[in-house]
């Protein structure tokens, strides 16, 4: 059976760009009825609207920015107003800035944990709550990454951030199971997208020859794609996954706790 999401209202965060774009593109590409779009970039927003209207999605941006306090209730207030229903949430949204045990600020703490953790939360709450108010199954996935596993020293912060959606992802998925309320994870290993490139070449300095540097360490030859994560994205929010819940799956070409002899 073909993993497709056929008639489903979906609202997804941070897809503007990267991954979340590109999960919003298989999802069109996989019958979705329509998609909201929202992030900070009102004109990546609305090219991204323009590219799933020609995969035959209707959609609808929504300029939010999650460091905002409130802005989970306001998104889906205005996802909900424009369609009407919402079938599946996918927090993918989130900031990656570096902050280790020895220079992190709290400045830094409240920033990463409103965007990565807190509105991811509430629009959790308001999903969860719409839908066992109508009554109806849905979905909700949280976009997360492998360094809830531990993560890297210059990630202590951001680490933790995605530590805590981990947990109230199998949290909530045990609470409304019985709602037919399907909630899992993917732990997102190290992938190619137009954030990590700025990050690695400009930000941290290391130049355009990073990309190729670090494929060449990898496994499998390459980092992650964007649509990597979005196909896996796809199967987790359509029918086929079901009745799969409070799953986390570790998307990485590295065995977390595996030890080469």
């Amino acid at each position: 059976m073909e993993a497709r999401v056929d008639g489903k209202i979906i609202l997804i965060t941070g897809s503007t760009q990267g991954i979340g774009r590109a999960i919003a593109l298989e999802c069109a590409q996989s019958g979705a009825e329509a998609i909201v779009v929202s992030g900070r970039n009102t004109e990546a927003g609305k090219a991204v609207v323009d590219e799933l209207t020609a995969l035959g999605a209707r959609a609808f941006m929504v300029a939010e920015d999650l460091s905002d306090e409130g802005a989970a209730e306001r998104l889906f207030d205005a996802a909900i107003g424009h369609f009407g229903r919402l079938d599946a949430l996918v927090n993918s949204a989130g900031l990656t800035t570096r902050g280790s045990t020895v220079d992190a600020s709290r400045d830094l703490w409240r920033d990463l944990f409103q965007v990565n953790a807190k509105e991811p939360f509430f629009l959790m709450q308001r999903m969860v709550n719409t839908l066992r108010a109508e009554n109806r199954p849905g979905d909700i996935l949280n976009i997360l990454s492998m360094n809830v596993h531990g993560g890297a020293g210059e990630l202590t912060v951001y680490s933790a951030t995605k530590a805590a959606l981990s947990l109230i992802t199998k949290n909530a998925a045990h609470q409304h199971r019985y709602d037919r309320i399907r909630i899992n994870g993917i732990n997102v290993g190290w992938t190619d997208t137009p954030a990590e490139r700025k990050m690695q070449a400009d930000i941290l300095g290391k130049g355009d020859q990073w990309l190729a540097e670090a494929s060449a360490r990898q496994p499998f030859g390459r980092l992650l794609t964007a649509q990597d994560v979005a196909r896996l994205s796809v199967y987790l929010l359509s029918d086929v996954s079901s009745p799969i819940t409070g799953s986390i799956i570790d998307q990485e070409q590295w065995v977390s706790g595996g030890v080469d002899g």
